[in-house]
Protein backbone atom coordinates (compact mmCIF):
# COMPACT_ATOMS: atom_id res chain seq x y z
CA UNK A 1 0.00 0.00 0.00
CA UNK A 2 0.95 3.70 -0.42
CA UNK A 3 3.13 5.08 2.16
CA UNK A 4 2.51 8.74 3.45
CA UNK A 5 3.51 10.94 1.31
CA UNK A 6 7.47 12.41 2.83
CA UNK A 7 8.10 16.02 3.16
CA UNK A 8 11.24 16.25 1.16
CA UNK A 9 10.23 16.37 -2.53
CA UNK A 10 13.80 14.24 -3.32
CA UNK A 11 12.35 11.41 -1.02
CA UNK A 12 9.07 11.47 -1.87
CA UNK A 13 10.20 11.40 -5.93
CA UNK A 14 12.45 8.42 -4.97
CA UNK A 15 9.17 6.76 -3.17
CA UNK A 16 7.12 7.20 -6.13
CA UNK A 17 10.32 5.69 -8.38
CA UNK A 18 10.16 2.87 -6.17
CA UNK A 19 6.56 2.05 -6.12
CA UNK A 20 6.54 2.23 -9.81
CA UNK A 21 8.67 0.12 -10.31
CA UNK A 22 6.80 -2.24 -7.86
CA UNK A 23 3.82 -2.19 -10.08
CA UNK A 24 4.78 -2.53 -13.08
CA UNK A 25 6.98 -5.81 -11.92
CA UNK A 26 3.52 -7.26 -10.48
CA UNK A 27 1.95 -5.69 -13.45
CA UNK A 28 4.14 -7.57 -15.55
CA UNK A 29 3.60 -10.75 -13.15
CA UNK A 30 -0.04 -10.93 -13.31
CA UNK A 31 -0.29 -10.40 -17.22
CA UNK A 32 1.56 -13.36 -17.94
CA UNK A 33 -0.37 -15.57 -15.77
CA UNK A 34 -2.84 -16.39 -18.40
CA UNK A 35 -4.94 -14.70 -21.53
CA UNK A 36 -8.30 -15.08 -19.76
CA UNK A 37 -8.35 -10.60 -20.19
CA UNK A 38 -11.47 -9.94 -17.60
CA UNK A 39 -9.89 -11.51 -14.50
CA UNK A 40 -6.30 -10.07 -15.83
CA UNK A 41 -7.38 -6.63 -16.18
CA UNK A 42 -9.55 -6.50 -12.46
CA UNK A 43 -6.30 -7.86 -10.80
CA UNK A 44 -3.67 -5.55 -12.60
CA UNK A 45 -6.07 -2.75 -11.69
CA UNK A 46 -6.36 -3.92 -8.15
CA UNK A 47 -2.64 -3.89 -8.21
CA UNK A 48 -2.36 0.01 -9.43
CA UNK A 49 -4.52 0.86 -6.55
CA UNK A 50 -2.33 -1.28 -4.45
CA UNK A 51 0.83 0.53 -5.21
CA UNK A 52 0.20 3.79 -6.51
CA UNK A 53 -3.47 4.67 -4.99
CA UNK A 54 -5.24 4.79 -8.39
CA UNK A 55 -8.59 3.84 -6.32
CA UNK A 56 -11.00 4.18 -9.48
CA UNK A 57 -10.15 2.83 -12.65
CA UNK A 58 -11.19 1.11 -15.45
CA UNK A 59 -10.18 -0.86 -18.90
CA UNK A 60 -12.82 -0.32 -22.09
CA UNK A 61 -11.86 -2.30 -25.04
CA UNK A 62 -13.46 -2.06 -28.71
CA UNK A 63 -16.05 -4.37 -29.66
CA UNK A 64 -15.87 -6.43 -32.66
CA UNK A 65 -17.30 -3.92 -34.48
CA UNK A 66 -14.96 -1.51 -33.55
CA UNK A 67 -17.55 1.12 -33.16
CA UNK A 68 -17.62 1.00 -29.57
CA UNK A 69 -15.97 0.64 -26.51
CA UNK A 70 -17.41 -1.44 -23.62
CA UNK A 71 -15.92 -1.97 -19.72
CA UNK A 72 -13.88 -5.49 -19.71
CA UNK A 73 -12.18 -4.53 -15.82
CA UNK A 74 -13.67 -2.14 -13.52
CA UNK A 75 -12.29 -1.18 -10.23
CA UNK A 76 -13.46 0.96 -6.99
CA UNK A 77 -16.92 1.41 -8.79
CA UNK A 78 -20.01 -0.73 -7.99
CA UNK A 79 -20.48 -3.11 -11.02
CA UNK A 80 -24.21 -3.08 -10.58
CA UNK A 81 -24.05 1.05 -11.56
CA UNK A 82 -22.57 0.13 -14.65
CA UNK A 83 -24.47 -2.85 -16.19
CA UNK A 84 -23.80 -1.91 -20.37
CA UNK A 85 -21.99 1.04 -20.52
CA UNK A 86 -20.92 2.01 -23.75
CA UNK A 87 -18.66 4.70 -25.72
CA UNK A 88 -18.41 5.72 -29.17
CA UNK A 89 -15.32 7.21 -30.75
CA UNK A 90 -15.32 10.74 -29.42
CA UNK A 91 -18.11 9.86 -26.74
CA UNK A 92 -16.10 11.86 -23.61
CA UNK A 93 -13.24 11.67 -22.28
CA UNK A 94 -12.45 8.15 -22.58
CA UNK A 95 -14.15 8.11 -26.66
CA UNK A 96 -12.01 11.10 -27.43
CA UNK A 97 -8.93 9.17 -26.18
CA UNK A 98 -10.31 6.28 -28.43
CA UNK A 99 -10.77 8.97 -31.30
CA UNK A 100 -8.02 11.01 -31.11
CA UNK A 101 -5.35 7.53 -30.06
CA UNK A 102 -3.70 10.19 -27.46
CA UNK A 103 -3.36 10.39 -23.75
CA UNK A 104 -5.86 12.87 -21.75
CA UNK A 105 -4.33 14.48 -18.48
CA UNK A 106 -6.69 16.23 -16.26
CA UNK A 107 -6.24 17.83 -13.13
CA UNK A 108 -9.81 18.09 -12.27
CA UNK A 109 -12.36 16.09 -14.50
CA UNK A 110 -15.20 18.35 -13.98
CA UNK A 111 -13.21 21.23 -15.62
CA UNK A 112 -13.16 19.06 -19.04
CA UNK A 113 -16.76 19.45 -20.77
CA UNK A 114 -16.79 15.88 -22.19
CA UNK A 115 -16.92 14.63 -18.76
CA UNK A 116 -20.04 12.50 -18.53
CA UNK A 117 -21.07 12.98 -15.00
CA UNK A 118 -24.20 10.93 -14.94
CA UNK A 119 -22.77 7.99 -15.31
CA UNK A 120 -21.45 8.33 -12.02
CA UNK A 121 -18.07 6.25 -13.01
CA UNK A 122 -15.79 9.29 -11.53
CA UNK A 123 -14.93 11.72 -8.94
CA UNK A 124 -15.09 15.28 -10.84
CA UNK A 125 -13.72 17.40 -8.26
CA UNK A 126 -10.17 14.62 -8.54
CA UNK A 127 -7.49 14.58 -10.90
CA UNK A 128 -7.97 12.13 -13.90
CA UNK A 129 -5.82 10.10 -16.62
CA UNK A 130 -6.73 8.29 -19.58
CA UNK A 131 -4.29 6.37 -22.23
CA UNK A 132 -5.13 4.71 -25.27
CA UNK A 133 -4.41 0.78 -25.13
CA UNK A 134 -2.51 0.08 -28.73
CA UNK A 135 -1.98 -2.65 -30.58
CA UNK A 136 0.41 -2.15 -33.65
CA UNK A 137 -0.51 2.17 -35.12
CA UNK A 138 -4.21 0.48 -33.74
CA UNK A 139 -6.01 1.83 -30.46
CA UNK A 140 -8.09 -0.84 -29.14
CA UNK A 141 -9.40 0.53 -25.77
CA UNK A 142 -8.34 3.10 -22.96
CA UNK A 143 -7.13 2.65 -19.40
CA UNK A 144 -8.71 5.06 -17.45
CA UNK A 145 -7.43 6.03 -13.95
CA UNK A 146 -7.93 8.22 -11.38
CA UNK A 147 -5.22 8.92 -8.24
CA UNK A 148 -5.40 10.30 -5.27
CA UNK A 149 -6.26 13.58 -4.04
CA UNK A 150 -2.88 14.39 -2.65
CA UNK A 151 -1.24 13.34 -5.75
CA UNK A 152 -1.51 16.53 -8.26
CA UNK A 153 1.78 17.57 -7.88
CA UNK A 154 2.89 14.13 -9.95
CA UNK A 155 0.66 13.71 -12.53
CA UNK A 156 2.48 13.33 -15.43
CA UNK A 157 4.84 11.34 -13.79
CA UNK A 158 1.64 8.68 -12.93
CA UNK A 159 0.38 9.51 -16.62
CA UNK A 160 4.13 8.47 -17.95
CA UNK A 161 3.14 5.29 -15.45
CA UNK A 162 -0.13 4.44 -16.69
CA UNK A 163 1.23 4.32 -20.62
CA UNK A 164 3.81 1.85 -19.66
CA UNK A 165 1.11 -0.35 -18.08
CA UNK A 166 -1.25 0.37 -21.37
CA UNK A 167 1.43 -0.62 -23.54
CA UNK A 168 1.80 -3.82 -21.42
CA UNK A 169 -2.15 -4.87 -21.50
CA UNK A 170 -1.97 -4.28 -25.49
CA UNK A 171 0.92 -7.05 -25.85
CA UNK A 172 -0.94 -8.97 -23.89
CA UNK A 173 -4.59 -7.98 -25.71
CA UNK A 174 -2.64 -8.42 -28.76
CA UNK A 175 -1.66 -12.10 -27.97
CA UNK A 176 -5.68 -12.97 -26.48
CA UNK A 177 -7.32 -11.70 -29.61
CA UNK A 178 -4.49 -13.99 -31.70
CA UNK A 179 -5.41 -16.76 -29.55
CA UNK A 180 -9.02 -16.48 -30.13
CA UNK A 181 -9.13 -16.14 -33.02
CA UNK A 182 -7.15 -19.16 -33.79
CA UNK A 183 -9.29 -20.95 -31.33
CA UNK A 184 -11.79 -19.62 -33.87
CA UNK A 185 -10.26 -20.97 -36.79
CA UNK A 186 -9.98 -24.46 -34.99
CA UNK A 187 -13.06 -24.30 -33.99
CA UNK A 188 -14.63 -23.83 -37.45
CA UNK A 189 -12.16 -26.18 -39.24
CA UNK A 190 -12.95 -28.94 -36.47
CA UNK A 191 -16.94 -28.30 -37.57
CA UNK A 192 -16.25 -28.41 -41.30
CA UNK A 193 -14.31 -31.43 -41.05
CA UNK A 194 -16.83 -32.79 -38.90
CA UNK A 195 -19.66 -31.71 -41.40
CA UNK A 196 -17.54 -33.55 -44.24
CA UNK A 197 -17.05 -36.84 -41.94
CA UNK A 198 -20.35 -37.26 -41.47
CA UNK A 199 -20.95 -36.55 -45.11
CA UNK A 200 -18.25 -38.69 -46.32
CA UNK A 201 -19.55 -41.66 -44.08
CA UNK A 202 -22.93 -41.12 -43.48
CA UNK A 203 -25.94 -42.77 -45.13
CA UNK A 204 -25.95 -41.27 -48.24
CA UNK A 205 -22.49 -42.64 -49.29
CA UNK A 206 -23.48 -46.08 -48.60
CA UNK A 207 -25.75 -46.85 -51.85
CA UNK A 208 -28.35 -49.03 -52.23
CA UNK A 209 -32.98 -49.41 -52.76
CA UNK A 210 -33.34 -52.99 -52.61
CA UNK A 211 -35.69 -54.27 -49.88
CA UNK A 212 -32.56 -56.09 -47.81
CA UNK A 213 -30.28 -52.76 -48.30
CA UNK A 214 -33.13 -50.64 -46.98
CA UNK A 215 -33.36 -53.28 -43.72
CA UNK A 216 -29.74 -52.54 -43.37
CA UNK A 217 -30.20 -49.09 -43.36
CA UNK A 218 -33.22 -49.05 -40.94
CA UNK A 219 -30.77 -51.37 -38.49
CA UNK A 220 -27.87 -48.72 -38.64
CA UNK A 221 -30.47 -45.94 -37.94
CA UNK A 222 -31.93 -47.68 -35.12
CA UNK A 223 -28.49 -49.20 -33.19
CA UNK A 224 -26.69 -46.00 -34.21
CA UNK A 225 -28.60 -44.39 -31.26
CA UNK A 226 -27.09 -46.38 -28.73
CA UNK A 227 -23.85 -48.27 -27.36
CA UNK A 228 -24.77 -51.67 -28.27
CA UNK A 229 -21.98 -53.55 -29.82
CA UNK A 230 -22.72 -54.47 -32.94
CA UNK A 231 -21.49 -57.36 -35.63
CA UNK A 232 -21.50 -56.60 -38.70
CA UNK A 233 -21.42 -59.63 -41.28
CA UNK A 234 -21.11 -60.29 -44.70
CA UNK A 235 -18.17 -61.49 -47.62
CA UNK A 236 -15.36 -59.98 -48.41
CA UNK A 237 -16.19 -56.35 -50.52
CA UNK A 238 -19.93 -55.69 -49.25
CA UNK A 239 -18.58 -52.60 -47.25
CA UNK A 240 -18.18 -54.00 -43.55
CA UNK A 241 -16.65 -51.02 -42.92
CA UNK A 242 -18.74 -48.34 -44.92
CA UNK A 243 -21.67 -49.42 -42.33
CA UNK A 244 -18.90 -49.52 -39.23
CA UNK A 245 -18.08 -45.64 -39.75
CA UNK A 246 -22.24 -45.06 -41.47
CA UNK A 247 -23.10 -46.36 -37.35
CA UNK A 248 -20.15 -43.92 -35.73
CA UNK A 249 -20.36 -40.60 -37.53
CA UNK A 250 -24.19 -40.73 -37.14
CA UNK A 251 -23.98 -41.59 -33.57
CA UNK A 252 -23.12 -39.72 -30.45
CA UNK A 253 -19.78 -40.65 -30.33
CA UNK A 254 -19.45 -38.81 -33.17
CA UNK A 255 -17.42 -36.15 -31.82
CA UNK A 256 -15.09 -38.71 -30.40
CA UNK A 257 -12.51 -40.89 -32.50
CA UNK A 258 -13.36 -43.58 -34.79
CA UNK A 259 -10.19 -46.02 -34.65
CA UNK A 260 -9.86 -49.35 -36.84
CA UNK A 261 -7.71 -52.23 -37.14
CA UNK A 262 -7.87 -55.71 -38.94
CA UNK A 263 -6.91 -58.55 -36.55
CA UNK A 264 -6.16 -60.95 -39.54
CA UNK A 265 -3.44 -58.19 -40.38
CA UNK A 266 -1.10 -59.08 -37.18
CA UNK A 267 0.13 -62.26 -35.30
CA UNK A 268 -1.27 -62.68 -32.06
CA UNK A 269 1.53 -61.31 -29.92
CA UNK A 270 1.51 -58.16 -32.27
CA UNK A 271 -2.27 -57.94 -31.76
CA UNK A 272 -2.17 -57.68 -28.08
CA UNK A 273 0.28 -54.98 -27.96
CA UNK A 274 -2.08 -53.31 -30.60
CA UNK A 275 -5.16 -53.26 -29.08
CA UNK A 276 -3.70 -53.22 -25.35
CA UNK A 277 -0.58 -50.96 -25.87
CA UNK A 278 2.65 -51.67 -23.63
CA UNK A 279 4.62 -50.41 -21.00
CA UNK A 280 8.16 -49.46 -21.85
CA UNK A 281 10.63 -52.15 -22.06
CA UNK A 282 7.87 -54.85 -22.16
CA UNK A 283 9.75 -56.85 -24.23
CA UNK A 284 12.69 -56.19 -26.80
CA UNK A 285 12.17 -53.06 -29.49
CA UNK A 286 9.59 -51.67 -26.70
CA UNK A 287 11.68 -48.19 -26.15
CA UNK A 288 8.85 -46.70 -24.91
CA UNK A 289 5.30 -46.55 -23.36
CA UNK A 290 2.82 -47.12 -26.65
CA UNK A 291 -1.19 -46.30 -26.17
CA UNK A 292 -3.17 -49.84 -27.49
CA UNK A 293 -6.28 -49.17 -29.67
CA UNK A 294 -8.83 -49.27 -27.17
CA UNK A 295 -6.80 -46.07 -25.27
CA UNK A 296 -6.88 -44.22 -28.65
CA UNK A 297 -10.61 -45.20 -29.19
CA UNK A 298 -11.93 -43.83 -25.34
CA UNK A 299 -14.79 -41.80 -26.00
CA UNK A 300 -15.74 -43.03 -29.47
CA UNK A 301 -15.79 -46.73 -31.75
CA UNK A 302 -13.75 -49.00 -32.32
CA UNK A 303 -13.85 -51.12 -35.31
CA UNK A 304 -12.38 -54.87 -35.00
CA UNK A 305 -12.30 -56.12 -38.55
CA UNK A 306 -11.79 -59.92 -39.24
CA UNK A 307 -12.64 -61.03 -35.47
CA UNK A 308 -12.92 -64.22 -36.78
CA UNK A 309 -9.40 -65.20 -37.14
CA UNK A 310 -8.13 -64.27 -33.59
CA UNK A 311 -6.63 -66.91 -31.64
CA UNK A 312 -8.45 -68.75 -28.64
CA UNK A 313 -6.17 -67.47 -26.47
CA UNK A 314 -6.45 -63.85 -27.33
CA UNK A 315 -10.23 -64.53 -27.28
CA UNK A 316 -10.38 -64.56 -23.68
CA UNK A 317 -8.59 -61.38 -23.41
CA UNK A 318 -10.59 -59.54 -25.54
CA UNK A 319 -13.81 -60.89 -23.58
CA UNK A 320 -12.80 -59.43 -20.30
CA UNK A 321 -12.20 -55.68 -22.04
CA UNK A 322 -15.48 -56.19 -23.78
CA UNK A 323 -17.17 -57.40 -20.75
CA UNK A 324 -15.45 -55.23 -17.89
CA UNK A 325 -14.27 -52.18 -19.83
CA UNK A 326 -10.96 -52.49 -18.38
CA UNK A 327 -7.39 -53.85 -19.93
CA UNK A 328 -3.70 -53.64 -19.06
CA UNK A 329 -0.91 -52.54 -21.38
CA UNK A 330 1.57 -55.36 -21.78
CA UNK A 331 4.12 -55.32 -19.23
CA UNK A 332 1.97 -53.06 -17.23
CA UNK A 333 0.16 -53.66 -13.61
CA UNK A 334 -1.91 -51.09 -13.77
CA UNK A 335 -5.73 -51.61 -14.67
CA UNK A 336 -7.12 -48.75 -17.30
CA UNK A 337 -10.50 -47.75 -17.71
CA UNK A 338 -12.04 -47.43 -21.25
CA UNK A 339 -14.75 -46.30 -22.85
CA UNK A 340 -15.52 -47.43 -26.19
CA UNK A 341 -17.85 -48.42 -28.42
CA UNK A 342 -17.18 -52.29 -30.35
CA UNK A 343 -18.04 -52.43 -34.15
CA UNK A 344 -16.82 -56.14 -35.23
CA UNK A 345 -16.88 -57.57 -38.58
CA UNK A 346 -16.56 -60.84 -40.10
CA UNK A 347 -17.11 -63.15 -42.94
CA UNK A 348 -17.03 -66.30 -41.05
CA UNK A 349 -19.93 -68.41 -40.07
CA UNK A 350 -19.02 -67.88 -36.42
CA UNK A 351 -21.69 -70.12 -35.34
CA UNK A 352 -19.91 -73.27 -37.45
CA UNK A 353 -16.94 -72.18 -35.68
CA UNK A 354 -18.68 -72.20 -32.16
CA UNK A 355 -19.98 -75.67 -33.14
CA UNK A 356 -16.03 -76.79 -33.73
CA UNK A 357 -14.66 -75.04 -31.06
CA UNK A 358 -12.75 -72.39 -32.70
CA UNK A 359 -14.75 -69.74 -30.91
CA UNK A 360 -15.90 -68.70 -27.94
CA UNK A 361 -19.36 -69.38 -27.34
CA UNK A 362 -19.03 -66.56 -24.62
CA UNK A 363 -17.24 -63.90 -26.99
CA UNK A 364 -19.61 -65.04 -29.68
CA UNK A 365 -22.74 -64.03 -27.75
CA UNK A 366 -21.12 -60.59 -26.56
CA UNK A 367 -20.06 -59.60 -30.13
CA UNK A 368 -23.60 -60.43 -31.53
CA UNK A 369 -25.58 -58.48 -29.68
CA UNK A 370 -26.83 -56.67 -32.73
CA UNK A 371 -26.18 -58.31 -35.97
CA UNK A 372 -26.60 -56.55 -39.22
CA UNK A 373 -25.69 -59.07 -41.97
CA UNK A 374 -25.17 -57.23 -45.88
CA UNK A 375 -26.13 -59.01 -48.82
CA UNK A 376 -23.49 -59.83 -51.89
CA UNK A 377 -23.95 -57.63 -54.76
CA UNK A 378 -25.06 -60.77 -56.57
CA UNK A 379 -28.38 -60.51 -54.37
CA UNK A 380 -29.11 -56.93 -55.19
CA UNK A 381 -27.87 -56.59 -58.82
CA UNK A 382 -30.78 -53.80 -58.90
CA UNK A 383 -28.12 -51.27 -57.36
CA UNK A 384 -25.31 -52.04 -59.64
CA UNK A 385 -26.22 -49.44 -62.22
CA UNK A 386 -26.38 -46.19 -58.94
CA UNK A 387 -23.57 -47.89 -57.09
CA UNK A 388 -21.23 -47.90 -60.65
CA UNK A 389 -22.06 -44.18 -60.99
CA UNK A 390 -21.47 -43.49 -57.68
CA UNK A 391 -17.80 -44.89 -57.92
CA UNK A 392 -17.52 -43.34 -61.14
CA UNK A 393 -18.07 -39.66 -59.26
CA UNK A 394 -15.52 -41.14 -56.56
CA UNK A 395 -12.92 -41.81 -58.71
CA UNK A 396 -13.40 -38.48 -61.15
CA UNK A 397 -12.92 -36.47 -57.66
CA UNK A 398 -9.48 -38.84 -57.52
CA UNK A 399 -8.20 -38.48 -61.13
CA UNK A 400 -9.28 -34.38 -60.97
CA UNK A 401 -11.60 -34.55 -64.29
CA UNK A 402 -15.13 -35.62 -65.13
CA UNK A 403 -16.05 -39.45 -65.89
CA UNK A 404 -18.68 -40.76 -67.73
CA UNK A 405 -19.94 -44.13 -67.70
CA UNK A 406 -22.80 -45.57 -70.69
CA UNK A 407 -25.36 -47.80 -70.53
CA UNK A 408 -23.73 -50.73 -72.57
CA UNK A 409 -21.04 -50.87 -70.11
CA UNK A 410 -23.57 -50.61 -66.81
CA UNK A 411 -25.24 -53.73 -69.06
CA UNK A 412 -22.13 -55.61 -69.07
CA UNK A 413 -21.88 -54.69 -65.22
CA UNK A 414 -24.97 -56.20 -64.47
CA UNK A 415 -24.57 -59.74 -66.01
CA UNK A 416 -21.42 -60.41 -63.84
CA UNK A 417 -21.65 -62.42 -60.80
CA UNK A 418 -19.39 -59.87 -58.71
CA UNK A 419 -17.72 -62.66 -56.23
CA UNK A 420 -15.76 -59.96 -54.79
CA UNK A 421 -18.41 -57.97 -54.64
CA UNK A 422 -18.58 -54.10 -54.21
CA UNK A 423 -14.51 -54.06 -53.88
CA UNK A 424 -14.46 -56.08 -57.38
CA UNK A 425 -16.58 -53.51 -58.72
CA UNK A 426 -14.73 -50.70 -57.62
CA UNK A 427 -11.38 -51.98 -58.60
CA UNK A 428 -13.35 -52.52 -62.52
CA UNK A 429 -14.18 -49.28 -62.85
CA UNK A 430 -10.97 -47.75 -61.66
CA UNK A 431 -9.38 -49.94 -64.35
CA UNK A 432 -11.72 -49.03 -66.95
CA UNK A 433 -11.25 -45.40 -65.74
CA UNK A 434 -7.47 -46.03 -66.04
CA UNK A 435 -8.08 -46.39 -69.86
CA UNK A 436 -10.06 -43.97 -70.75
CA UNK A 437 -8.28 -41.12 -72.68
CA UNK A 438 -11.28 -38.66 -73.21
CA UNK A 439 -13.28 -40.05 -69.99
CA UNK A 440 -16.18 -42.19 -71.43
CA UNK A 441 -16.18 -45.69 -69.46
CA UNK A 442 -17.42 -47.67 -72.17
CA UNK A 443 -18.69 -51.29 -72.37
CA UNK A 444 -15.02 -52.47 -74.49
CA UNK A 445 -13.33 -50.73 -71.55
CA UNK A 446 -15.01 -53.05 -69.14
CA UNK A 447 -14.00 -55.83 -70.94
CA UNK A 448 -10.55 -54.87 -71.20
CA UNK A 449 -10.29 -55.07 -67.42
CA UNK A 450 -11.35 -58.43 -67.07
CA UNK A 451 -14.95 -58.79 -66.86
CA UNK A 452 -16.54 -61.51 -69.57
CA UNK A 453 -19.76 -60.73 -71.29
CA UNK A 454 -22.89 -61.95 -70.66
CA UNK A 455 -26.02 -61.66 -71.81
CA UNK A 456 -28.60 -63.45 -68.90
CA UNK A 457 -32.01 -62.62 -67.34
CA UNK A 458 -31.46 -60.59 -63.87
CA UNK A 459 -33.41 -62.80 -61.59
CA UNK A 460 -32.59 -66.42 -63.13
CA UNK A 461 -35.47 -66.63 -64.61
CA UNK A 462 -36.62 -67.08 -68.42
CA UNK A 463 -34.93 -66.30 -71.33
CA UNK A 464 -34.01 -62.67 -72.47
CA UNK A 465 -36.82 -61.58 -74.79
CA UNK A 466 -34.60 -61.20 -77.61
CA UNK A 467 -37.02 -58.31 -79.24
CA UNK A 468 -36.30 -56.23 -75.79
CA UNK A 469 -35.69 -52.81 -77.13
CA UNK A 470 -33.24 -51.90 -74.49
CA UNK A 471 -30.99 -54.54 -75.93
CA UNK A 472 -28.34 -53.05 -78.70
CA UNK A 473 -27.60 -55.61 -81.66
CA UNK A 474 -24.42 -57.12 -79.66
CA UNK A 475 -26.19 -58.37 -76.70
CA UNK A 476 -29.64 -59.69 -78.85
CA UNK A 477 -26.84 -61.76 -80.50
CA UNK A 478 -25.28 -62.82 -77.50
CA UNK A 479 -28.42 -63.89 -76.13
CA UNK A 480 -29.48 -65.41 -79.11
CA UNK A 481 -26.45 -67.17 -78.87
CA UNK A 482 -26.46 -68.47 -75.40
CA UNK A 483 -30.08 -69.78 -76.24
CA UNK A 484 -28.79 -71.21 -78.08
CA UNK A 485 -26.38 -73.05 -76.47
CA UNK A 486 -23.64 -70.79 -78.89
CA UNK A 487 -24.28 -73.14 -81.57
CA UNK A 488 -24.29 -70.63 -84.43
CA UNK A 489 -26.89 -72.24 -86.69
CA UNK A 490 -29.42 -72.41 -83.76
CA UNK A 491 -29.08 -68.95 -82.82
CA UNK A 492 -29.51 -67.49 -87.02
CA UNK A 493 -32.76 -69.18 -86.72
CA UNK A 494 -33.71 -67.13 -83.75
CA UNK A 495 -32.92 -64.35 -85.14
CA UNK A 496 -34.11 -64.63 -88.57
CA UNK A 497 -30.98 -64.92 -90.09
CA UNK A 498 -29.07 -66.83 -92.35
CA UNK A 499 -25.88 -68.67 -90.58
CA UNK A 500 -23.66 -66.36 -93.03
CA UNK A 501 -24.92 -63.20 -91.58
CA UNK A 502 -24.70 -64.16 -88.07
CA UNK A 503 -20.73 -65.25 -88.20
CA UNK A 504 -20.31 -61.55 -90.01
CA UNK A 505 -22.12 -60.10 -87.17
CA UNK A 506 -19.80 -62.43 -84.73
CA UNK A 507 -17.09 -60.66 -86.58
CA UNK A 508 -17.82 -57.25 -86.26
CA UNK A 509 -19.08 -57.36 -83.28
CA UNK A 510 -16.13 -58.56 -81.89
CA UNK A 511 -17.74 -61.34 -80.21
CA UNK A 512 -15.63 -63.76 -78.33
CA UNK A 513 -17.46 -67.58 -79.56
CA UNK A 514 -16.98 -69.98 -76.37
CA UNK A 515 -16.11 -73.51 -77.36
CA UNK A 516 -19.27 -75.77 -75.60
Amino acid sequence: MNSPIPADAGEQRVTWLESALESLYRVSRVLSRTLELRETLVEVLRVLDEECGFNRALVTLTEPDGEAMAISALHGVDASCTPDLRWRAGEGVIGLVLQRGRAQVLERLADDARYLAQRGLFDGEASFIAVPIRVGHETLGVLALQPPAAARDRLEDDAHLAEMVANLIGQTVRLALQVRQERRDLAEERDTLRRTVRNRYGFDNVVGHTPKMKQVFEQVRQVAKWNTTVLVRGETGTGKELIAQAIHYNSPRAAGPFVKLNCAALPENLLESELFGHEKGAFTGALTQRKGRFEMADGGTLFLDEIGEISASFQAKLLRVLQEGELERVGGARTLKVDVRVIAATNRDLEAEVEQGRFREDLYYRLNVMPIPLPPLRERVEDIPEIARHLVDKIAALQGRPLTITDSALRVLLHHTWPGNVRELENCIERAAVMSEDGAIDRDLILISGIEERVTPLHGGGAINLDDPDLDERERVIAALEQAGWVQAKAARLLNMTPRQIAYRIQTLNIKVRQI
